[in-house]
C-alpha cells in the first residue's frame, strides 16, 4: 500500500535533516519539534486558551514587528535610490516619482513607519490595561519602553532625509528645544547635528542612525523581547 504524501515528506531525508522528530503526530512530538527547531523555538510549547482570542491582544505587537520588517525591506531598497548629501538629497526623493514603483515604495516606507508608532503605542496601552507587566513581566515591559522610545527616535532621524523645507525647520525647532535640557542639552543637539546649524554633517548623522544604528539596537531588542515573553510563560492571563 502506498504511503501518503505528508508520510512521505516526514521521512524524507530533508525533512528529517530539519526537524528531526518526524510527522508531529503526538503531544511529545509536538514538543519536541518546538524545542528542537530554532525558528519555532520562540513560540511557547502551550498557549493559553485567551491567547487566541483576537480581542485581547488585537495583534498589535505582531502588527508591530510586520511593520518594522515593511520598514526594514522598504528602507534598504530606498537606500539605493539615495544619497545624504544635501546637494542630491531632496532631488532623489523627487526622482522616485520617475522610477517604476518608486513613489509606491517611499509612501510605503512613510506610511509604515506611522502605523508603526501607532501600534507601539497601542500595543503598550494594551499591556498597561491588563496589567501584563506585573510579576514576572515587569523586565520585558522596561524593554517594550524601550522599544517605544526607539521607534520615535526612528520617526524623528527619518525625518530630516527628505531634506525639503518641512524636515529643515522641524528639525531645527526639535534640536533647538533639545538645547533646554538641563546639563546635556547643548551636548546632545551637537552630537546630533555635527555643529551649530542643520546642515550637512546633520544630514549624514542623521542617515546613519536612521538606516544603521537604531534599526540594528531595535532588532535586537525586539529579539529579547520575544525571548521573554517565551520566557515568562506566554501571553499573560487576563484580569
Amino acid at each position: 500500500m502506498k504511503k501518503g504524501i505528508l508520510q512521505r515528506i516526514s521521512d524524507s531525508a530533508v525533512w528529517r535533516s530539519i526537524f528531526r522528530t518526524g510527522m508531529p503526530d503526538t503531544d511529545l512530538k509536538r514538543s519536541l519539534l518546538i524545542y528542537n527547531n530554532f525558528f519555532l523555538h520562540v513560540f511557547p510549547a502551550k498557549i493559553k486558551r485567551h491567547g487566541l482570542r483576537f480581542s485581547y491582544t488585537f495583534c498589535l505587537g505582531g502588527i508591530s514587528c510586520l511593520l518594522f520588517i515593511v520598514l526594514t525591506v522598504t528602507g534598504i531598497l530606498l537606500m539605493f535610490h539615495y544619497t545624504p548629501s544635501v546637494e542630491r538629497a531632496y532631488f532623489d526623493m523627487q526622482a522616485l516619482a520617475l522610477i517604476f514603483n518608486g513613489k509606491i515604495l517611499r509612501n510605503l516606507h512613510r506610511w509604515s513607519a506611522h502605523g508603526m508608532v501607532v501600534t507601539v503605542f497601542l500595543h503598550m496601552v494594551r499591556v498597561f490595561y491588563t496589567r501584563s507587566y506585573r510579576p514576572p513581566r515587569e523586565f520585558n515591559w522596561v524593554i517594550g519602553i524601550g522599544l517605544l522610545i526607539l521607534t520615535l527616535a526612528l520617526s524623528y532621524t527619518g525625518y530630516l532625509l527628505p531634506w525639503d523645507q518641512l524636515a529643515y525647520w522641524g528639525i531645527t525647532v526639535g534640536t533647538t528645544i533639545m538645547t533646554y535640557t538641563p546639563f546635556i542639552g547643548n551636548n546632545v543637539r551637537f552630537f546630533l547635528l555635527g555643529a551649530d546649524e542643520v546642515g550637512h554633517e546633520a544630514l549624514l548623522r542623521f542617515y546613519v542612525v536612521h538606516c544603521v544604528e537604531l534599526p540594528l539596537i531595535l532588532g535586537a531588542l525586539m529579539v529579547v523581547h520575544f525571548w521573554r515573553v517565551r520566557k515568562d510563560g506566554g501571553i499573560s492571563g487576563p484580569l
